[in-house]
């Protein structure tokens, strides 16, 4: 089974929704996602989060906030074999942050919960979408 991993980077500015990072390939289907990618061998899930975010967007683990208590874990089928993929929440320090795609990538969104869901489209990453809202929402309330 493979295994990758990744992190819901999202912002908010005065007065306006909560947006979360989402980053479009530029190859096959150009699909949207949060950064994200395979764990190298003997790495970590957040450690590979780490990795991946920084190198698909540019944003080291000093950039953003981690939400230590949010985690989710989906699986699916790719190519016929079941991958475990493993989503952290961070809230970026600086809103205004500039994102450096890497060459995975051909475009950003900072996308609202609504256009967020939209983009990525498979039902899977609504859901974690969803509950990252969910969590952030009563996370500001305590």
């Amino acid at each position: 089974m493979s295994a990758a991993a990744g992190f819901i980077i999202f912002r908010q500015l005065a007065e306006k929704p909560i947006q979360y990072l989402l980053l479009q390939t530029s190859y096959g289907q150009h699909h949207w996602t949060p950064p994200k990618g395979h764990l190298d061998p003997g790495e970590s899930p957040i450690q590979a989060a780490e990795r991946e975010t920084k190198e698909e967007a540019g944003l080291d683990k000093n950039d953003f906030d981690y939400y230590d208590k949010f985690v989710e874990k989906t699986t699916y089928n790719v190519k016929g074999e079941p991958k475990d993929v493993y989503y952290y929440l961070g809230r970026l320090r600086n809103a205004e942050k500039q994102i450096d795609l890497s060459d995975e990538h051909q475009a950003l969104s900072w996308a609202n919960l609504k256009e967020a869901c939209d983009l990525v489209k498979h039902e899977n990453m609504q859901v974690i979408l969803k509950k990252a809202e969910e969590f952030i929402k009563n996370d500001s309330k305590q």
